[in-house]
């Protein structure tokens, strides 16, 4: 179903703002919802914002089956509140606030850890007639890994930057990870964030996942769409990896 369906949309349920969300953690969502979500298939969901507290934070947190003590239900939201204002908005990613979460309690991903990447892209007119050449673009990723301490360096090509980056990190990954096979990028969107700064505006990306099960989305923001894409793309490995159990 569509987010915005009534009933079954994942926003039919959703609750959002300090006041709001304090209310329904203390009372339940039957004083605010219509009907019960479960008669529909559906379920209640906390919304986390700038605009939320340590209430909604703790809820959110439940959700996931996060436990968080009143100081770092405090310190992420405060956390929230800065990453929010640098063009973050975790509404619409789940995955990558559960990893931010998990990440306060003093949970770390030890699946794998970043040392570098490079993407190298190559423009060609390769004459067909004089009237039309032909353009061959190649995008090629390098990226340096350390998988249980054992460094790896994997080289990926695709159509993109993200394909290619995707290609290059599955090499490193898959041999000792072969829950990877089953997950797959279903989705890809980019927003400017800042118009008036043309070509230098931050942007924001979120990468919608799924392993044939679950789906999940997660978020990238940074003024280079590269990195951002990669801050994304990380987040969803990651989450389909701590899904799986690997």
């Amino acid at each position: 179903p569509h987010p915005a369906d009534p009933y079954v949309g994942a926003s039919a349920f959703a609750h959002k703002g300090g006041l709001h969300t304090s209310a329904v953690g203390r009372v339940g969502g039957a004083s605010y919802e219509h009907i019960d979500p479960t008669d529909v298939g559906n379920r209640t969901r906390v919304l986390v914002s700038d605009l939320g507290g340590r209430a909604g934070m703790t809820m959110k947190a439940a959700e996931f089956g996060i436990e968080l003590d009143d100081r770092e239900a405090g310190a992420l939201t405060e956390q929230l509140k800065q990453l929010e204002a640098e063009g973050f908005v975790f509404e619409a990613a789940d995955a990558s606030l559960e990893l931010l979460m998990r990440a306060s309690t003093g949970w770390k991903q030890e699946y794998f850890s970043v040392e570098s990447y490079r993407v190298t892209a190559i423009h060609e007119e390769v004459p067909q007639t004089e009237a039309e050449p032909l353009i061959k673009v190649t995008t090629e990723a390098t990226v340096k890994l350390a998988i249980k301490g054992e460094p790896l360096a994997s080289v990926g090509e695709g159509n993109g930057p993200v394909n290619a980056l995707d290609a290059a990190l599955r090499a490193a990954l898959n041999p000792n990870y072969p829950a990877l096979e089953r997950i797959h990028l279903i989705d890809f969107k980019v927003r400017v964030l800042d118009s008036t700064a043309d070509t230098g505006a931050v942007t924001r990306v979120l990468i919608d996942s799924t392993n044939g099960d679950d789906t999940w989305t997660t978020i990238g923001v940074s003024p280079n769409i590269i990195e951002a894409s990669w801050m994304a793309l990380i987040d969803a490995v990651v989450f389909g990896l701590l899904l799986a159990g690997s």
